[in-house]
């Protein structure tokens, strides 16, 4: 059985023989299917890196792709590009140019609902909300002495019994990104994606 998204791929490739681009719609759900290495449940467009799409006025049939990686440096950018051709070249866009682009500097206010929910999904707590005069808070005033944080104190939600009673185990987790946290409540350790 083929499925819609298999006639559409096929589609796009017979169009890209002809001489065609494919459709800014066909681009986007590639797109959207590229998923993060470090977190494959999510994709590079639900985390907000992807910042723009476009064919390059110079060079027809080359399409500029502009990523912005959670964090300078991350191990995880030349696997992102790299999926990112993949999934273009499945479309046959043959010429794909992937730029990093660090300013202004990837956020965590990027990351929409969906990409919030996944992260629960996959046990990983999302960025905390910040409150004040919570006793369900942790104090991050200090804790990354190389990078400017934002003093006050953050909530973080356990992702797994949804208790706000967690405190701070180690301020990285699996990955430079990540915190690593326990709850109080159900015992579990979790990661929590900093909030940058």
């Amino acid at each position: 059985m083929v499925t819609p998204e298999q006639e559409a791929v096929a589609d796009a490739v017979h169009a890209a023989a002809r001489g065609e681009r494919p459709s800014w719609t066909l681009v986007w759900t590639a797109l959207a299917e590229v998923p993060d290495p470090e977190i494959p449940n999510v994709s590079v467009l639900d985390l907000g890196i992807v910042r723009s799409v476009e064919w390059d006025a110079m060079s027809p049939g080359l399409l500029v792709v502009r990523v912005t990686p959670t964090y300078t440096g991350c191990p995880a950018t030349d696997l992102i590009a790299a999926g990112i051709r993949d999934a273009l070249a499945d479309l046959g866009v043959v010429g794909a140019r992937i730029e990093t682009v660090l300013a202004p500097a990837w956020s965590t206010d990027w990351l929409g609902p969906l990409a919030r929910q996944k992260l629960r999904d996959a046990g990983i707590a999302p960025p905390g909300t910040r409150e004040r005069g919570s006793a369900a808070t942790i104090d991050v005033q200090g804790l990354a002495p190389l990078r400017r944080v934002q003093a006050g104190t953050w909530s973080v939600t356990c992702p797994r019994c949804g208790s706000a009673s967690t405190e701070l185990v180690s301020q990285f987790g699996s990955t430079a990104c990540k915190a690593q946290y326990r709850c109080r409540d159900c015992l579990e350790p979790f990661d929590h994606f900093k909030r940058l």
